[in-house]
């Protein structure tokens, strides 16, 4: 029986020490996925900062870059061009401050460039006579609606005046 004691003693023995062993295993399996987490979110972190960084630096390559082609600009503007801001009395109020700048023309002066343009009146424009494809005839266009009402009486045939 002491045997049979001890052999069941040992085997309880052994399951307790394999339960603590899964347990501790479980334990750790767990304290390393939250650390796996926690380092994969500080990466996450990290790429995040990088971009915002090279955004700041393209950004600041570009500005860089304008002040740069300003200066430039202001010493061409100073040596070549002489360019200044406009000054408030360069503003004009309407059109009769436009109007009185004008100069009369000078005596040698190119004539003005005319523009053509048609008279404004209500003339009926005349068009040349329509022709039918099919039979080379003129079309003839009933203007009033009774001669409308009579080609559409022997069949709409407005195109081509195929009747014999």
């Amino acid at each position: 029986m002491n045997a049979l004691r001890s052999n069941l003693l040992g085997s309880r023995l052994r399951q307790l020490g394999w339960v603590v062993t899964l347990a501790l295993c479980s334990a750790l399996f767990v304290a390393l996925t939250f650390k796996v987490n926690s380092v994969r979110s500080e990466v996450r972190l990290a790429e995040r900062k990088i971009v915002s960084l090279q955004r700041e630096k393209v950004l600041l390559e570009t500005e860089f870059e304008t002040r740069a082609s300003q200066q430039q600009l202001a010493q061409w503007n100073a040596v070549d061009f002489g360019y200044q801001a406009p000054g408030a009395d360069q503003y004009l109020e309407g059109e009769r401050q436009l109007a009185a700048l004008g100069e009369p023309r000078a005596i040698n002066a190119p004539s003005p460039i005319r523009v053509a343009r048609a008279e404004d009146d209500q003339r009926e424009m005349k068009l040349p006579a329509m022709v039918s494809p099919l039979t080379g005839k003129p079309v003839q266009h009933p203007t009033d609606e009774q001669g409308l009402a009579e080609k559409l009486a022997n069949g709409g045939d407005f195109l081509a005046e195929a009747h014999p």
